[in-house]
């Protein structure tokens, strides 16, 4: 018996002596490759949402609370908007690696001067509406003809705001004045915050209050449901749209914002700048694909403006598309994502090549 055990001993240790070179090969191999290929995303990022209240703000919580599943800590950065979303983005001194930007900003950036060099950028895809809301006292337009507030240049002598610098509502109402031939200036609009503005015109030390928005901001929901609070229309919506491309013809439809109140009473024709979610050249492309996939279970519902599936899309962006993003868009998630966990489904298909490379090479050398 001790002799079996001897030659047993023997006969595992040629194994290993035979062996021990290839295992301690192909661990190394597959530990370069996982160091070269870093497959694993990253643990935390830093996402520029907007000012508080915002639907920036307030989509930027549902990312977190997404991506918090798969073991991710999210920091929102606050910011006044989709101009100070793309500053930051591209100073390469700030490290937020995610943001929302309103379509037109990036030429908004350039009307104004400001730098658009700095860190590339590329879209990870276009995820909403956001509607220009002119809202305005009812009181306030009882001098105009029909008592309502029809144009932008009627705005003429009112106490107007259009947002703060940083925000992309002030450079996308110049455009829109100017096509109207009214001198911006000539308005004498404020730069108040979103919160403080909205207070000043529930208290009529403001006449009217603009800013871009998703319908599923806290302060566009309880304005359009506030007695003596009007909504300026956009019968020309299309015309807009002809003479910007980074706008769209909308509507609020009739009673979507209370069916038993009839709220509003008619389709409201709105004109809408796309939000896209936009991040640094570089960034992670697992990162890149949780952050789509996280984008169709919160963007794709119907909303009060858009019908379910509308978002996120590939069209509309500014930027490049990502060619992570690009993928999912093409083919939806990876087939090994549909079975299998993430982590393990990330890892196969970020390594697959690697593997039956280190095999065809191992195999050979074996023999």
């Amino acid at each position: 018996m001790p002799r079996i055990i001897g030659n047993t001993l023997i006969s595992v240790r040629d194994i290993l002596v035979a062996a021990l070179p290839f295992i301690l090969l192909i661990v190394a191999l597959l530990g370069a490759a996982y160091a070269l290929l870093d497959p694993a995303p990253p643990k935390r990022i830093v996402i520029a949402t907007g000012p508080e209240q915002s639907a920036f703000a307030e989509f930027g919580k549902r990312y977190a609370s997404e991506l918090a599943n798969f073991g991710i800590e999210v920091e929102l950065r606050p910011t006044r908007g989709s101009l100070d979303n793309l500053t930051i983005l591209r100073d390469p001194e700030q490290d937020v690696d995610v943001g929302f930007v309103q379509g037109g900003s990036s030429t908004s950036a350039r009307t104004v001067d400001e730098d658009t060099s700095g860190v590339p950028l590329m879209s990870l895809g276009s995820l909403f509406f956001e509607p220009v809301w002119f809202f305005y006292r009812e009181s306030a337009a009882r001098e105009l003809p029909q008592r309502t507030l029809q144009q932008p240049a009627q705005l003429a002598g009112w106490r107007v705001n259009f947002g703060t610098v940083g925000s992309g509502t002030p450079g996308l109402v110049k455009k829109l004045v100017a096509v109207n031939g009214i001198d911006y200036d000539s308005l004498h609009p404020l730069g108040m915050e979103l919160t403080p503005a909205v207070v000043a015109l529930l208290g009529g030390e403001l006449e009217a209050v603009a800013f871009a928005s998703a319908p599923e901001a806290p302060f566009v929901q309880m304005l359009l449901r506030t007695p003596g609070i009007q909504l300026l229309e956009f019968p020309q919506a299309e015309a807009y749209s002809r003479r910007f491309p980074f706008l769209s013809p909308v509507s609020l439809p009739r009673g979507v914002v209370d069916l038993g109140r009839n709220v509003p009473t008619h389709d409201v024709p709105l004109i809408a700048p796309i939000t896209s979610m936009v991040a640094r050249e570089g960034t992670h492309p697992a990162l890149v694909q949780l952050l789509v996939q996280a984008a169709t279970r919160i963007h794709g519902e119907a909303g009060w403006i858009s019908r379910a599936n509308r978002f996120p899309t590939a069209q509309h962006s500014e930027f490049p598309l990502a060619s992570e993003a690009g993928r999912f868009y093409a083919n939806g998630p990876p087939l090994l994502q549909r079975y299998l966990p993430f982590w393990l489904a990330n890892l196969i298909d970020r390594m697959w090549v690697v593997l039956i490379t280190i095999i065809a090479v191992i195999i050979p050398l074996s023999r």
